[in-house]
Formats: structure tokens, C-alpha cells, sequence
């Protein structure tokens, strides 16, 4: 065989299986079995396509009369099809990965798989043949990026090649066997508008939010997993103008910046012997050093947060982030907390101090119990009383039931407050209508 690394085209997506017979699973696992234990993965998987192929369907057309199980087409194909998975992509996973209707794929365990579909959780009939399978497709994962999971590193993070993020944890670690975990992102990432026709916001909120960005008000977008946090920065540094000079820092890259000036740098784990790790308080420092305009943070969540005020506070306005809290107030709470990680005998009024003249906009963004996503809060921080930093809420979002498919109702609503920024945009030559502060729009 010759070997020419070739890549393979994508294949079209899986159609729907038929309902699978019991007789048909138990001749794919005695053939599947058999099968791997024939072929040479690595030699294969690093031949032509074309020629592998052939060897594939010749053993496996051996293999199959051997069972001596009579077996229809559609079903001989359905296992040429897995096979051809095994030896060149992700094995169970690649019917997942191609569809596009699947935000989250979360493997527990080799026999049961559940994907999220629009913000619900579903089982699939997906399997793997045993725990070994399993450690083999993970391993595939991690290795592609240079990384490695075993008894002595039995936690990893990794991202594949279209981006998604994948965590992967085996035993002993994993007491009922290894459990995987993929966070899926779109290939085109949602833009301003779209975000507005699925109502995970209003017009006027998008636009007062935009001028923010574009006033270079520090903004920290605030929400629980899988809330839209990322899709909402993404959205958010639309809006950053091209001209400007953008640092971006991440523990897995995930933003999708589309401005040409745009430097971006991501952590790195330890190593086996535990050395080598680059955390994001060093890149944050590092970035200082680059002279950036703005600094974006996917997510702050240690000590680095006392370094992104700072720079907040010192020539970088206009910098984003977002945090893991469930509500505005619990969000500054949790930076306080992640601050007193790094500078222990900072008081804590120098540290709210810190917070109340860095931030100046919190965005709670929220995941409904009908799966949707949805800004819920955006909220200005107008300094401090006493020990205390004061917080009004510009626009909010008020749940009021479930409408007879299960979907929530509620409305988008302007409190009427004018925030204290709007003099400041003003002043950058950003107008925003007063009347946009008043009103409210339905959500049926």
C-alpha cells in the first residue's frame, strides 16, 4: 500500500437508520471485532483512501459471510460505514459530529451517549463496543493536539479541528468507566441580528450594548454553562472597531474575532512531570506587554482577574470578559472572591473599589428552562455606598409562564432609568435616543 497521507472528503450526513434488529448489532459487534483485529489502523488509516476502502469492504464482505447471519444492504453498508468511521475519524461520534442539529454530544460511559438538540438532552442509539473503544477514540482525540490520557494524567481538555471543545476523564478518576464530553460550536457563528429574530434580545438592548462597545465601556457578560456567554462575546466584539489592536486570552480559543488586528493566545497544561503550565494571569500580564487596545478574556475565573481590572483601569477601556455567576450581583461577587485568590491582604473595600471603577456594564445572559437563551439582565454599575457597590438595571427580562407548547413567555422590558454612561457616550460622539430607556416587547 502506498503511504501518501491523504485527507479524506468529508462524507454527506448519516441518513436515519432503520430500526436495528438485535440479529444485526450482534453480527456488528462479532465483526466489528473481528475486523480491527485484521487490520493494521495506523498503516491504514496513513494509505489512500481509495485503496483502504477496497481492502476494508473485500474483509469485511469475508467476514460477514463467515457469521453466515443474513444481513440486508442497507445494513451491510451501515457497517461498512462504521468501520470506515473507526479507521479515519471518531468511530461513533462522526454520525454526531456531521449533524448539525447537535450542540453537545456527552458519552457516559461506552453504552450510553446523549446529545442536546435546541437546548434539550436526548439518548442516542450511538454505542461503542466496550470501555477499550472508548479509551481508543479519546485517545485519538488527544493525541491529534499533542496531548496524552492515562492512569497518570486521567483528565484532559482538547479541542478538535472544527473548534469544539472536548473533556475527556477515565478511571480511576471515573469510577463506572471513561466519560467524554464535546461542546459544539456552529461553523458560522450567530451574528447581532440573529441573535434579535431569536429573541434572546431586543433591538433596543443590542443597540445600547453596541454603543457600549463602540464607547469603550468595560463590559462583563455574566451567566451559568452553556447560557450563551461566548456566542454573546462573539456578538459583542463585532462591534469593536477595525483600527483597533485586540488581545485575546483563552483557555481553550473559542472566540471568533473578526477584525484583521487581532492577537490570540491561549494556556497551556503541565505536562507529565507537572511543569510547563501557562495560566491566564501570565498571558493576561504578558498581554501588556503587546500594546493592546482592548483585552478580551473568554472566561476570567482565577487570580487573573486583580490583573484584567488593572487593566481596565489603565488605559485598556473597552476590554471584555465574562465569568460563571447566576445573577449581576453574584458575578462581582465572585470576581471579589477570584481577586482575594490573588492578593490576599487586599482589603476587601480596595477591592470593590477595583470592581466599581473597572466595570461598567454587566449583561446577565441566561438559559431558560425550555432550553432557550436569553439576556435577562443588563445592568451599570454607578459606583459605591459605603463598602457597597451600586447597581441599576437598564433593561430586564420578566418570566411570566409557559405557553401550551412549553415555551417561556415573558417580556423584554426598559425600566426606565437613563444609565449614568450616557453622558459618557455621548461625549464619543454616540447619540442613543431617550426614549429607547422606556418601553417593552412581548415574548409569547
Amino acid at each position: 500500500m502506498s503511504n501518501v497521507t491523504t485527507i479524506a472528503p468529508p462524507r454527506p450526513a448519516t441518513p436515519p437508520k432503520p430500526q436495528v434488529r438485535q440479529q444485526y448489532i450482534d453480527l456488528r459487534t462479532s465483526v466489528h471485532r473481528k475486523l480491527l483485529n485484521r487490520l493494521n489502523l495506523e498503516a491504514l488509516a496513513q494509505t489512500d483512501r481509495t485503496r483502504a476502502e477496497a481492502e476494508i469492504r473485500s474483509l469485511l464482505s469475508g467476514l460477514v459471510a463467515e457469521e453466515s447471519i443474513p444481513i440486508s444492504l442497507t445494513e451491510r453498508e451501515m457497517l461498512f460505514g462504521e468501520i470506515l468511521d473507526d479507521v479515519f475519524g471518531l468511530g461513533p461520534l462522526e454520525p454526531l459530529l456531521r449533524d448539525p442539529t447537535i450542540n453537545d454530544i456527552l458519552v457516559n460511559t461506552y453504552k450510553n451517549v446523549f446529545v442536546e438538540r435546541a437546548g434539550r438532552l436526548e439518548r442516542v442509539a450511538a454505542t461503542f463496543q466496550d470501555d477499550r473503544h472508548l479509551l481508543r477514540i479519546i485517545d485519538r482525540i488527544v493525541s491529534s493536539i499533542g496531548r496524552r490520557v492515562d492512569d497518570s494524567s486521567p483528565m484532559v481538555d482538547a479541542r478538535l479541528a472544527d473548534g469544539s471543545r472536548v473533556n475527556a476523564i477515565i478511571p480511576p478518576l471515573a469510577v463506572d468507566g471513561p466519560l467524554l464530553s464535546i461542546r459544539r460550536f456552529p461553523a458560522e457563528r450567530l451574528k447581532a441580528e440573529d441573535l434579535v429574530a431569536k429573541l434572546a434580545l431586543t433591538a433596543p438592548m443590542l443597540q445600547f450594548l453596541s454603543a457600549c462597545v463602540k464607547g469603550h465601556l468595560n463590559c462583563l457578560i455574566s451567566g451559568g454553562t452553556g447560557a450563551g456567554k461566548t456566542t454573546l462575546l462573539n456578538v459583542l466584539s463585532s462591534f469593536i472597531g477595525e483600527s483597533e489592536r485586540v488581545v485575546t486570552i483563552e483557555d481553550a480559543a473559542e472566540l471568533q474575532l473578526r477584525q484583521e488586528h487581532v492577537a490570540r493566545l491561549e494556556t497551556r497544561p503541565a505536562n507529565v512531570e507537572g511543569k510547563g503550565a501557562i495560566k491566564q494571569r501570565q498571558l493576561v500580564v504578558n498581554a501588556l506587554r503587546m500594546r493592546p487596545d482592548r483585552i478580551v478574556i473568554g472566561e476570567v475565573r482565577g487570580e487573573e482577574a486583580l490583573d484584567m481590572l488593572q487593566a481596565m483601569n489603565t488605559g485598556h477601556d473597552g476590554s471584555l470578559t465574562t465569568v460563571h455567576a447566576n445573577t449581576p450581583r453574584d458575578a462581582l461577587t465572585r470576581i471579589e472572591t477570584m481577586i482575594a485568590m490573588g492578593a490576599i491582604n487586599l482589603p476587601e473595600k480596595a477591592m470593590r473599589h477595583q470592581i466599581a471603577s473597572a466595570i461598567h456594564i454587566v449583561v446577565q445572559q441566561s438559559r431558560l428552562q425550555d432550553g432557550s437563551r436569553r439576556v435577562t439582565s443588563v445592568s451599570e454599575i454607578s459606583g459605591m455606598e459605603g463598602d457597597i457597590i451600586t447597581m441599576q438595571d437598564i433593561f430586564v427580562f420578566e418570566k411570566t409562564g409557559l405557553n401550551a407548547e412549553g415555551k417561556v413567555t415573558g417580556r423584554f422590558r426598559a425600566t426606565g432609568v437613563r444609565p449614568k454612561c450616557w453622558e459618557r457616550l455621548r461625549g464619543s460622539g454616540i447619540n442613543l435616543p431617550a426614549d429607547m430607556f422606556s418601553g417593552a416587547v412581548e415574548v409569547k
